[in-house]
């Protein structure tokens, strides 16, 4: 009755539409994402992740929002207080509301134009007054001022703003390096103060070390000249006791004597010497011990006096020493 050729181009036809409808009827939404369902051009659903179906041929699958957390990178050139221009890249993180996707999707034509638009003027606001050094301490604030004018308008559009970020602030290099150059002419100056502190420091404690040893010193010099004092007095006691008839002069006399010849004799050991010797006689020693005697004992009335202070050191002529080894 009917020809096998026809039922066999038939069938196949069948099989073609019938797998088209069941390909229009059927349709996949990922993870989230929403997708926008049209009925001859007038929104009819939004679709949810997982397998759903439309009427084919009469429902169309217009648009699918993606509902993840999205990141706009705004680059802004604004001025500062100080009249500095600087670069800022501002970082808005921003995602669709899950209830909201009707509006994300036919209020704005361009999300990421609008974000753009606001955050130029909120930033070019908000940095115009304040200062170049201020900026870089208060960009947090400036990205909660960001931040709290767009949540306000996108709202309104589907859009929540998950943070946003002042990731760079980026001046002039001229600027930079003048920054650069202040900041190591301040540290400088410390250094230099630092330098000039410890220089002074190491100045008094060397003065005060100088000052001690010369106290010391002449703490020494005046004990030396009370022990060679001490000492003359008891060996011309001795001296009188042994020899009757003596006196101290007469001691003084000998004591002088011996030590004259014992400087000629250290004198002469030595093969380098630089000492010059004026023609004397040693019969002139008796005005000399006179001398040296009456200033000795000058010397042990003002230790006795004073404790051997060092105020009369340098006033104090130089008789313990030659006494000592003239």
């Amino acid at each position: 009755m009917f020809d096998l050729p026809y039922i066999s181009i038939a069938l196949s036809i069948a099989g073609v539409v019938a797998v088209t409808l069941l390909a229009s009827t059927f349709f996949m939404v990922q993870q989230r994402t929403a997708a926008i369902v049209q009925r001859f051009g007038k929104f009819v659903r939004e679709a949810g992740p997982g397998l759903n179906v439309k009427i084919p041929f009469i429902d169309s699958v217009v648009a699918r929002i993606n509902l993840r957390v999205q990141q706009l990178d705004v680059k802004i050139e604004t001025k500062t207080e100080d009249n500095v221009f600087v670069q800022m890249v501002v970082a808005v993180q921003f995602y669709v509301l899950p209830e909201k996707a009707y509006d994300a999707y036919y209020k704005l034509d361009d999300a990421q134009r609008q974000i753009t638009s606001y955050v130029f003027d909120v930033v070019r606001a908000q940095v115009p007054k304040i200062k170049l050094d201020d900026v870089f301490e208060k960009k947090d604030d400036i990205a909660n001022i960001v931040k709290s004018e767009l949540e306000l308008v996108m709202e309104g559009f589907g859009y929540g703003i998950l943070k946003a970020l002042v990731t760079d602030i980026d001046p002039d290099a001229k600027v930079k390096q003048s920054m650069n150059e202040i900041n190591a002419a301040q540290r400088m100056r410390v250094a230099a103060t630092e330098k000039g502190e410890a220089e002074r420091i190491i100045k008094v404690k060397s003065a005060e070390g100088d000052a001690q040893s010369k106290a010391l010193q002449g703490r020494g010099i005046a004990d030396q000249r009370q022990a060679i004092v001490a000492g003359l007095r008891d060996s011309v006691d001795e001296f009188r006791r042994s020899v009757p008839g003596t006196t101290a002069k007469d001691v003084m006399n000998l004591v002088l004597m011996t030590q004259y010849f014992d400087t000629l004799k250290e004198i002469g050991a030595s093969s380098r010497t630089n000492a010059i010797l004026i023609p004397h006689s040693p019969g002139s020693l008796a005005s000399l011990s006179e001398q040296i005697r009456n200033a000795m004992i000058e010397a042990n009335q003002v230790v006795d006096t004073d404790g051997g202070g060092d105020r009369n050191l340098q006033s104090e002529p130089a008789y313990a020493d030659s006494a000592n080894g003239f």
